[in-house]
């Protein structure tokens, strides 16, 4: 489902939108059960007292449906290669976002750590050049997202100079303390774009894509899941078949592969 030119997106830029990914009707069912669990009334913004509230590793029907369309599966065969990814059992967390005055404190720069994660200390948690741990970066939208939404930041083509920066660190990588000293964060990507939508819509995200939260400033909570799409192999940077996947390519063409 994914043509020529978005794959090229993709390595070039580090993210392709899936629009229509699921049902707006499986949206509309996941976004009840999320509600319930919030404790929040839908109907009395007064009770929204949170900027952001966490929920997470949802494994209901209608997340389970989400996540696994024929759709989506066929754009991470494109991406990640056929036999290269496992299925999703779950859909992440969910960081439900309400429109508040509030800073909600977790709106900087970062890339997601995808190794190392067992330390209690997160900053302390690891990306090597070859992503160990993680396929994709995925945003699965279940409400609508307009741009006073706090739909999430995306630093167009960032991927490509993370990928730089960790080259010489080899299989151990850098933490994401290590990357934060970098600066490469705040510096990477010329321009950025917002991760609006409809409910149904997918972000599929180059793993080194640089992102952040934003402080909500509309009137409708907004609703997003952001799993990780797993590796059943790791990525190869090198191989005899030349079949690289556009994870590879990204980080071959940065790297001088």
């Amino acid at each position: 489902m994914l043509n020529e030119s978005d794959l090229e997106q993709f390595v070039e830029q580090g993210f392709v939108r899936v629009d229509g990914a699921f049902s707006r009707m499986t949206a509309e069912q996941g976004r009840a059960i999320l509600w319930r669990d919030t404790g929040f009334d839908p109907d009395d913004a007064t009770t929204w007292t949170q900027p952001v509230i966490r929920l997470g590793l949802y494994a209901d029907p209608p997340f389970l449906e989400a996540v696994n369309t024929k759709k989506l599966h066929e754009a991470f065969d494109r991406l990640v290669g056929r036999g290269r990814w496992l299925p999703r059992v779950n859909l992440g967390t969910f960081p439900v976002r309400f429109p508040s005055a509030k800073d909600p404190g977790d709106a900087g720069w970062h890339v997601d750590a995808s190794f190392g994660t067992e330390d209690p200390d997160f900053l302390s948690w690891r990306v090597n050049v070859t992503s160990k741990g993680r396929a994709l970066l995925m945003l699965f939208l279940f409400s609508d997202v307009g741009p006073d939404d706090a739909p999430t930041r995306i630093r167009v083509g960032s991927h490509l100079e993370i990928a730089r920066t960790l080259g010489p660190a080899g299989d151990r990588g850098l933490s994401l303390r290590e990357l934060v000293a970098s600066e490469v964060l705040d510096a990477a990507g010329n321009r950025q774009v917002l991760a609006t939508g409809d409910a149904g819509t997918v972000y599929l995200c180059h793993p080194f894509l640089v992102h952040a939260a934003q402080p909500h400033r509309g009137t409708r909570p907004r609703f997003m899941a952001q799993p990780p799409l797993l590796p059943a192999e790791p990525v190869a940077l090198i191989r005899a078949d030349g079949a690289y996947s556009p994870v590879e390519q990204a980080i071959r063409r940065a790297i001088g592969g």
